[in-house]
């Protein structure tokens, strides 16, 4: 009897002695997988593009929590916490810093490393904005996407003035706490509305509440058209500018398709999540050890125009023939 009970008391003791064994072996296994630092605007859970990224690595065949982890650090929407997020990540010693969603974020991560492979994604020129020194060979530590969805705003103003074309006045709405493509966006904005022969109001906001005043003044002002600036506070609130175009009603036209999708007005420009998937692609690359100083900045291959037809007879807009057959997508 005595026997049994010292083989049993054994048996347990040598499983508890292998749970102990293992399960730090499992958690060291885990953290030799390459870390992807990430930073951005807003919780991961509420970035959708950032699909887009997971799938570009799944798609060269490097699987999240197989063959990589992702550290998803969030700024809550304060641009003076980004700096601060992007040290924490190099200090950790990330295979790759992702900073994906506007200058702000590059710079905060540029400012942090000069040795840690850097991916960003803009909508402005990146030789213009001092992070790399060609398109074709960065020559530094960082490369990436850039979309242009700024330069190509002079564009999408003038299919907004071709809905509405009695139009004399617009509004611009920029970020704040994104000074380097404000800038950049309200010149070519300036530019575009001389040509048009339209007033150019410029509101800098930084914070969703103050989509909310802007749209509240530009109905003061009796301002006919809304054109949103590119940056991740836009993106991650177009439930709200959309409401707030909508409450009123005032043409308003957005930087990506998701806004149109979701009954937004109308966009020009490059497909966001298939950039996303472009920086994920070259995170890859990285990964398996690609120097990004000899990795060309990607651009987009195609810009779309989309029309919310709904959207627009709800404001009293009938698009004529011609303009319907320049859409690349009508939303009904």
């Amino acid at each position: 009897m005595l026997k049994t009970d010292r083989r049993k008391l054994m048996a347990l003791l040598g499983g508890a002695a292998a749970s102990l064994i293992s399960w730090p072996l499992a958690v060291n296994a885990q953290s030799r997988l390459p870390v992807i630092g990430w930073i951005n605007m807003r919780p991961r859970a509420r970035v959708g593009a950032t699909v887009g990224f997971v799938d570009g690595l799944r798609d060269a065949g490097l699987v999240e929590d197989r063959d990589f982890i992702i550290d998803y650090r969030s700024a809550d929407e304060q641009y003076d916490r980004l700096p601060g997020l992007a040290a924490e990540l190099v200090q950790r010693r990330v295979s790759v810093l992702a900073a994906p969603g506007g200058m702000a974020l590059a710079a905060a991560a540029k400012d942090a490393t000069s040795t840690i492979p850097i991916l960003f994604m803009i909508g402005s020129d990146p030789v213009e904005l001092g992070l790399v020194k060609s398109f074709s060979r960065p020559g530094v530590n960082l490369t990436g996407v850039a979309y242009f969805n700024v330069e190509v705003a002079a564009k999408r103003l003038e299919l907004l003035h071709k809905l509405v074309p009695e139009a004399k006045s617009i509004a611009l709405l920029v970020q704040q706490g994104n000074p380097l493509e404000a800038r950049v966006q309200v010149r070519n904005a300036e530019a575009a509305a001389k040509l048009l022969g339209m007033r150019l109001r410029v509101f800098e906001v930084s914070s969703p509440s103050d989509l909310d005043d802007a749209f509240a003044a530009v109905a003061q002002e009796q301002i006919a058209l809304v054109h949103i600036g590119v940056d991740g506070l836009f993106g991650n609130n177009r439930g709200r500018l959309i409401g707030l175009a909508a409450r009123y009603r005032v043409p308003t036209s957005y930087p990506w398709r998701e806004f149109t999708a979701e009954g937004g007005l109308m966009n020009y420009g490059a497909d966001i999540r298939e950039q996303f998937h472009q920086v994920g692609s070259y995170a890859a690359r990285i990964l398996r050890g690609e120097n990004p100083a000899d990795m060309p900045v990607r651009r987009p291959t195609k810009l779309a125009f989309a029309l919310n037809l709904k959207t627009a007879r709800s404001l009293g807009i009938e698009p004529s023939p011609m303009l319907l057959s320049l859409a690349d997508e009508v939303i009904e």
